[in-house]
C-alpha cells in the first residue's frame, strides 16, 4: 500500500487535534491517559505534538472515551479548516 503525502491542511489539522487532546488531558499525565486508552505513551506524545497527524480512528475513539471528550467535538477541531472537507 502506497501512502500519499499529507496535505499541509491535514498536517495542521493534526496539530489542532493534538493540542485539543493535550488540553483535555488537563492535569493527568500522558502515561496515565495513554495506558487507560490502551495505547503507548509514545503514540500519545506523537499525536499531541502533531508528529502523528492522522492517528487511527480506534485510537481517537479510545482517547475520546478516556478524556470524556465527544468524538463530534474532536472531529470539529480537526475540520476547523474548510479545505479539509475536500481533502479527506
Amino acid at each position: 500500500m502506497v501512502r500519499h503525502p499529507l496535505a499541509p491542511e491535514q498536517i495542521e489539522a493534526g496539530r489542532r487535534l493534538g493540542a485539543a487532546l493535550r488540553s483535555a488531558r488537563a492535569g493527568r499525565s500522558p502515561v496515565e491517559v495513554a495506558l487507560a486508552a490502551e495505547i503507548s505513551p509514545e503514540t500519545l506524545r506523537k499525536i499531541e505534538t502533531g508528529r502523528l497527524p492522522t492517528p487511527a480512528f480506534g485510537t481517537i475513539v479510545r482517547l475520546s472515551e478516556v478524556l470524556g471528550v465527544p468524538l463530534s467535538e474532536l472531529a470539529g477541531v480537526w475540520r476547523t479548516d474548510p479545505a479539509l472537507s475536500q481533502a479527506s
